[in-house]
């Protein structure tokens, strides 16, 4: 029992150090990227609902910064899907698999965005 209790508090610690990532950029600001694709404006309308608010601008707020990590889409899909330590989950009627993919191709630009 100590030591899932210890276990527990360890890994807590862990997820809250890892969620209040430092800022790796400077900010993003003006008109961010070409919305004139739909998916990709429905991508930035859904970020904003969705994730904005722990991962501005895609980076680290409350969240780590999503813009910087060098991981495939289908992780950043799964842990939207299932969450992990703070970050919650989205279900499949709250953000549907297309909205998913619209929401990492709005990424996409933006990292796109934040290299040139």
């Amino acid at each position: 029992m100590k030591t899932a209790y210890t276990s527990f508090i360890i890994t807590a610690m862990f997820v809250g150090l890892v969620a209040c990532s430092i800022r790796k950029s400077e900010p993003i600001t003006g008109k961010v990227v070409d919305v004139s694709n739909p998916n990709i404006k429905n991508g930035e309308t859904l970020y904003m609902n969705f994730c904005h608010k722990c991962h501005p601008m895609g980076e680290g707020g409350l969240g780590p910064a999503v813009n910087t990590m060098n991981v495939p889409k289908f992780v950043k899909r799964f842990q939207v899907r299932h969450g992990l330590g703070v970050m919650p989950y989205f279900k499949k009627d709250q953000i549907t698999r297309q909205d998913l993919r619209d929401i990492s191709g709005y990424m996409s630009a933006l990292k796109k965005l934040k290299k040139t």
